[in-house]
């Protein structure tokens, strides 16, 4: 009877630290994958780039690639910090009926660049408070390190906190996916200003 008494308590925290999981193994490594790739490949694009090459425009109405850069690194904060903010709402699972896109149809929209969407003002790479490529992608590295340790260890219920964005409504998971996707987008617009036969060779 004491051995049981004394099992009782660690088979408790046992079973609550299991149930308290929100996210299943697949989903937890299908986003820490996702985030560690995108990162990878946009840090692996810029990386070496002179500022000639940083600074080129195709015309004057396309973003550079530090403009890119730049608006990646913004957005990585301002998309994190409409997370956080879903999260800190009491959960609404009764707005799951209202969500239309799963993980897999969220993350290849926002990456087909054949789509066309116009950044939001505060996120125009002139209204940034970066300086240079340097200091927006330390930023963006930051940020992404910090997501990626956050998509390991939390608990939160991120499926159970639907929140309401422009391009339809998301859970906090998703919303995860999207920041993920968003800087994928842009690197594909950065490999697009690097193909462009102008570009400077160094």
């Amino acid at each position: 009877m004491k051995k049981l008494l004394l099992f009782l308590p660690i088979a408790l925290m046992l079973s609550f630290s299991v149930s308290d999981s929100t996210l299943t193994k697949k989903e937890r490594k299908f986003a820490k994958d996702h985030l560690k790739e995108t990162k990878k490949d946009l840090v692996k694009t810029v990386e070496g780039l002179s500022q000639a090459q940083l600074s080129f425009k195709v015309d004057s109405s396309r973003w550079s690639v530090e403009d890119c850069v730049k608006h990646i690194a913004m957005a990585e904060m301002g998309l994190w910090k409409a997370v956080q903010d879903g999260l800190s709402q009491p959960p609404n699972p009764e707005k799951r009926a209202e969500i239309k896109m799963t993980d897999e149809q969220m993350v290849k929209g926002i990456q087909d660049r054949s789509s066309k969407f116009q950044a939001p003002e505060t996120l125009q790479p002139k209204n940034t408070p970066f300086k240079s490529t340097a200091e927006a992608l330390s930023s963006f590295k930051e940020s992404r390190t910090k997501l990626i340790s956050y998509i390991d260890d939390t608990q939160e219920d991120l499926r159970n906190h639907v929140i309401n964005f422009p391009v339809g409504m998301m859970d906090a998971y998703q919303m995860v996916l999207l920041i993920s996707a968003h800087s994928n987008r842009h690197t594909q617009q950065i490999k697009e200003v690097m193909a462009d036969p102008n570009f400077p060779k160094q």
